[in-house]
């Protein structure tokens, strides 16, 4: 019995045609002496018939039938009895009289029915039946068609697909990196790369143009909803371009895959907004812009303020911020209570408020402030009855995580409705920061961003105020993916290596000398950018853990329960690689 159709194929002009499936047993039925079985593959179900009057002995075989064992059927297509048709299904008009069943292998009890979502870890250690379930073997599905249009269209567009080495050099400045021990070299390791960033910077040099690769990467990070020690990006480099060729070309990726996964059509060119922008108005710089509740900047109406709390913050440099929840004045006070530890555990001190009912101003600090205070936050909060007033004293940065958290928070209490697809590219990044407890500065990004030209002079002597050539594409608060355009000069490489991050010349020439060597021989201008496939697969889906798109992934705690993995390894392998461990009991 040579499989013809798979189960989610057959239709009513499929009638009276015989017809070879071959599945799973997903559901077993009897009625009236009848058998009825719902058999599943990765693309769907069809319904079987087995009827002694028709077939006795594949009757007699399908009693013994029981969920997930493995089968093969041949029939006739029929078209179902009238008021049996199951519309949910696109195989339900018609079902398979089975004359000739072949089992081909039984199954023990599964753990788990297929129809049902068990415990994730039950279903982490067990994922080989939990890929069978129709929503896995769909999400699987949908990772797959975009890969294929993502090479499809990086090949149409003149890319050159690259494997870029997965033993890599160790770059501790960045993220925790897994080592590798290289036996043949003892006391030395490789790294498992967290990016291909170097590497298809010297492809550029090489003169490969363009570059992309679905490349798999590695961290050694706590891990999220959204977090994975092993992940999977959409890599890309070009050279001779700017910034606007790379926002059209991945604006071009974006289209033709939402149109793959889920036939529609997303408007381009996506809006631009600067960094500072995204993080006055919104608190974050992958802001959901799908909604409202902006943060409101109140720190000059506060500068004089009897508010000691208000002024304060003012006094000692930092900002006074607020934002309007419409409509959660009706909160009580241990919703308000409960609020006040959510904004602490973002890290405020407290959280100030004003909730507006019965056309009263009812808070503990509205007897503080002058009538001109007032009459600023009615007008740039367009206070209205019902509304509640949230406010941020402090650290700029403090006021923006806090506020921006919050915003996010009220938006879940006020059940705002969020659809739709709001794209949007952040520009104009810091190029630099200051860590003040190190004292020093540090990449906002990576050391290879190119500076904005005009700001080249402010390395010298401010270079907190220089921007950065880079760019992150934001899609309704998640962080898609970003890039830069890289240095390409070795002479501003390594003004940033040494005069800007202060990184010895012996340290810069250790880490990266092969590149400052390379772009000495004619590096192009060149930019990149990086996708996270599995990000972008999930929010296709549907789904908020990536998890959920990727066939054998690891848990909150990076361990996979399938193969029980990390293990422990043989005393041997450990002396083969002269390691010792040090562990404490």
């Amino acid at each position: 019995m040579k499989r013809t159709h798979h189960c989610n194929e057959l239709r009513a002009q499929h009638v009276g045609q015989k017809a070879s499936l071959a599945g799973w047993v997903h559901a077993r039925r009897d009625l009236g002496g009848i058998v009825f079985i719902e058999l599943r593959d990765r693309e769907g179900n069809t319904q079987v018939v087995f009827d002694p009057q028709h077939n006795k002995s594949s009757w007699e075989l399908a009693q013994s039938l029981r969920s997930e064992y493995v089968v093969a059927v041949e029939g006739v297509v029929r078209q179902r009895p009238e008021g049996t048709v199951n519309p949910k299904l696109p195989t339900g008009e018609v079902e398979l009289l089975v004359h000739q069943l072949a089992i081909l292998n039984a199954s023990e009890t599964p753990p788990f029915q297929m129809d049902e979502l068990a415990n994730e870890d039950l279903r982490l250690q067990y994922r080989y039946l939990d890929l069978r379930r129709p929503a896995m073997a769909k999400n699987l599905i949908l990772r797959h068609k975009v890969a294929k249009v993502t090479r499809d269209y990086f090949d149409a567009n003149r890319f050159l697909e690259v494997e870029t080495p997965i033993l890599f050099k160790s770059t501790p400045e960045g993220a925790r990196e897994y080592l590798v021990p290289a036996r043949v070299n003892p006391g030395k390791f490789f790294a498992l790369p967290q990016s291909p960033q170097q590497f298809k910077q010297m492809l550029m040099v090489s003169g490969v143009d363009r570059y992309f690769q679905i490349a798999k990467c590695f961290r050694d990070e706590d891990l999220r909803a959204d977090r994975q020690p092993e992940f999977t990006q959409i890599d890309l480099e070009m050279s001779f371009i700017d910034r606007e060729d790379m926002y059209a070309m991945i604006e071009g990726l974006l289209v033709a895959v939402w149109q793959a996964a889920r036939g529609e059509k997303i408007p381009t060119p996506f809006p631009r907004m600067p960094y500072i922008e995204a993080m006055e108005r919104y608190g974050v710089d992958k802001p959901d812009t799908r909604f409202g509740i902006e943060l409101v900047d109140l720190t000059k109406d506060f500068a004089t303020s009897s508010f000691k709390v208000f002024r304060s913050a003012v006094d000692t440099g930092g900002v006074v911020k607020a934002i309007n929840a419409k409509g959660l004045a009706c909160a009580t006070q241990g919703q308000i209570e409960q609020l006040t530890e959510t904004a602490k555990s973002f890290g405020a001190k407290g959280l100030a408020y004003i909730k507006v009912e019965a056309g009263e101003w009812k808070s503990p600090i509205v007897k503080f402030f002058s009538d001109s205070e007032k009459a600023a936050l009615t007008s740039k909060l367009k206070i209205e009855e019902g509304d509640l007033i949230l406010f941020a004293a402090d650290k700029r940065e403090v006021a923006w995580d806090v506020l921006g958290r919050m915003r996010l928070v009220v938006a879940e209490q006020l059940k705002i409705e969020r659809t739709g697809w709001n794209f949007l590219w952040v520009v104009d990044f810091p190029l630099i920061s200051f860590d003040k407890d190190r004292n020093q500065y540090y990449s906002t990004h990576h050391p290879f961003t190119a500076p904005v030209a005009e700001d080249i002079p402010l390395l010298a002597t401010d270079p907190t105020k220089v921007r950065g050539q880079h760019y992150d594409v934001v899609l309704n608060g998640v962080e898609l993916g970003g890039g830069s355009i890289r240095i390409h000069q070795p002479d501003v490489q390594k003004k940033i290596f040494e005069e800007v991050l202060r990184i010895p010349a012996d340290v810069a020439e250790n880490r990266f000398g092969y590149m400052l060597q390379a772009f000495r021989y004619g590096a192009p201008p060149h930019g990149g950018i990086a996708l996270g496939l599995d990000r972008l697969c999930a929010i296709l889906c549907g789904s908020a853990n990536i998890r959920d798109v990727i066939a054998f992934p690891k848990t909150a705690k990076a361990v996979d329960l399938m193969t029980n993995s990390p293990a422990e390894v043989e005393p041997k392998q450990l002396r083969d690689l002269h390691i010792k461990l040090d562990l404490e009991a």
